[in-house]
């Protein structure tokens, strides 16, 4: 491992700059983003990105409702708040949440 940290190290330096260039090249190394990482991503696009953000914000979603064990009133509730993220403080809260929730079996 270079003196610079492992790729997940990297990712996180790249979610602090806010840079989604450096972010989507940090990612690229990682197996997967988890959902909690990926929301971040979405937070970011909205702000810096908002023309991707739709599909970024469906890509969450449908991780979402397949990783975690969420009901229909869940996804309901998370389509609502990632709709809502820019001007609703809660969103963020809720968002999180539910990306906290168990696993799926």
């Amino acid at each position: 491992m270079s003196t610079k940290g492992s790729p997940y190290a990297r990712f996180r330096r790249a979610l602090e700059t806010g840079n989604l260039a450096l972010i989507r090249g940090a990612a690229a190394e990682l197996p997967s983003v988890d959902l909690a990482d990926a929301l971040t991503v979405c937070r970011l696009m909205r702000d810096g990105e908002p023309g991707a953000y739709e599909a970024a914000a469906l890509r969450w979603l449908s991780r979402l409702c397949a990783e975690r064990a969420v009901s229909l009133d869940d996804a309901l509730e998370a389509a609502v708040a990632l709709r809502r993220l820019e001007d609703a403080p809660w969103a963020v809260e809720v968002l999180s949440e539910l990306a906290q929730r168990p696993r799926r079996r």
